[in-house]
């Protein structure tokens, strides 16, 4: 089940920001943004009473602003409220209530979303100022909660009603929708199409589920390869004003639709080639740990290829994507239907490897082979002792490994392990994961 999207909105310097930082930073949660996304950090993760939530920062809204930069903000506001389960309205208790903070909650009110009122910049302790209660006047079901972003007092509250009113999201039933795989990428890369494509060519479609976040439609198909859910995170049109708000939050939706997901579809475009906003939605389904195959679209409009045009676009995307070389690369045409089917057996492959247990006495084999050909390393004149290795888990293949000392064990070697337990046992397709676990000699 997705993590709820809570969005801060309201107008510029009322302290969003300031929240937002002070939100994700403070219960010790994912505080560094997924890989390659943006530097102005679109949104990050928190923790309260056991519950994780994406909290996603706008640009302040300025609702009768002619400006372009303020018209591309208002834009990025937008979609941030339609991906969101509920929505953090800040004011700034400063300036009072003014024009602006009237025509923005009758914008929230007509999303028909919950609405958690928040008043700004009470810092002092004591009895809040008397312009506090001024923001009663918008009529929403939650009160508004007082804080301060700076402080963090009044944060616990906040998130005290944000939890009240977040709509209750019904668990997955997984036995009927077989491998979930994600379709994900930059806008225009043709997601909707494959997705089209497969539905089209089968017409197998058991049942349009909603998806459990707002842009997605999940499409059940049945074949004879299996059974497969595709969740398809198409749903914001481009255009050039609102170009970079797009990408921006493409990012958002590729990250709440991988964490439902078995296997990810990486989708890039021929035409324009990988881009760092591909390498940023790769990222995603890299550090989720997820199965993942890339595939690249459009491959019917690239003209005049030979023989070279496909090892150069490989080398291309390896050198991009270099923290994931297990990923298989696919050309395809959703246009044509151009090995289309040739992904069912790639999916259900990929698949099978992230789930695969290795037995702990085949893994030390492999392991004792690896520290005989190449010795562990040294360290003024200490040696890496390494006792053994065991699989804890799959998808991704998590392997813990006991040793004497963690900090001799470098990331080159633990890098080498890796490639020896890929030689022996394929995990193609997916990534790997070491855990690194000191034991003492006397333990042995």
């Amino acid at each position: 089940m997705s993590k709820p999207v809570i969005a801060i909105v309201g107008r510029p310097n009322v302290g969003k920001s300031t929240l937002f930082n002070k939100l994700i930073g403070e219960r010790r949660a994912i505080v560094e943004d997924t890989p390659g996304v943006t530097r102005d950090r679109i949104y990050g993760e928190t923790e309260w009473r056991g519950k994780t939530f994406i909290v996603i920062d706008t640009g302040g809204i300025e609702p009768k602003s002619d400006d372009v930069i303020l018209s591309q903000m208002r834009t990025q506001a937008e979609i941030a409220i339609d991906s969101a389960d509920v929505i953090i309205f800040l004011c700034d208790v400063h300036a009072g209530l003014v024009a602006d903070d009237r025509e923005i909650a009758m914008m929230l009110k007509r999303s028909g979303k919950p609405i958690v009122p928040a008043v700004n910049k009470c810092d002092k302790v004591g009895d809040l100022p008397m312009e506090y209660y001024e923001f009663f006047e918008f009529g929403f079901d939650t009160d508004p909660v007082a804080l301060s972003s700076i402080h963090g007092s009044g944060t616990g509250d906040l998130l005290d009603a944000v939890m009240a009113v977040m709509p209750d999201q019904e668990e997955e039933e997984d036995e009927d929708g077989g491998v979930k795989v994600a379709v994900i990428g930059k806008p225009n890369a043709g997601k909707s199409s494959l997705v089209n494509r497969i539905v089209g060519e089968k017409r197998l479609i058991v049942s349009n589920i909603p998806g459990t976040t707002r842009d997605a439609i999940d499409t059940v198909v049945n074949n004879k390869y299996g059974s497969f859910t595709f969740i398809d995170t198409a749903g914001i049109r481009r255009s050039a004003k609102i170009k970079d708000a797009v990408e921006h939050y493409s990012v958002l939706r590729a990250h709440t639709a991988v964490e439902r997901a078995d296997v990810c579809l990486i989708m890039i475009d021929a035409g324009e080639g990988i881009t760092e906003q591909d390498e940023k939605i790769a990222g995603i389904a890299h550090e989720a740990g997820r199965a993942s195959i890339i595939v690249v679209n459009k491959w019917d409009s690239i003209e005049d290829k030979d023989n070279s045009t496909v090892n150069k676009f490989n080398e291309k995307i390896r050198i991009a994507l270099s923290y994931m070389p297990y990923a298989p690369i696919m050309y395809v045409s959703a246009l044509t239907g151009q090995r289309v089917s040739n992904l069912f057996e790639q999916i259900n492959y990929v698949y099978g490897q992230s789930v695969m247990r290795v037995s702990t006495g085949m893994l030390n084999d492999v392991l004792r082979d690896a520290v005989t050909r190449v010795q562990p390393p040294t360290d003024k004149g200490r040696r890496l002792k390494i006792y053994y290795m065991t699989q804890v888990s799959v998808a991704p293949p998590t392997f813990v490994i006991f040793c004497n000392n963690a900090e001799l064990f470098h990331f080159s070697y633990q890098r080498y392990i890796e490639n020896c337990l890929r030689d022996t046992f394929g995990f193609k397709g997916t990534p790997i994961k070491l855990v690194i676990r000191e034991k003492g000699e006397d333990e042995e």
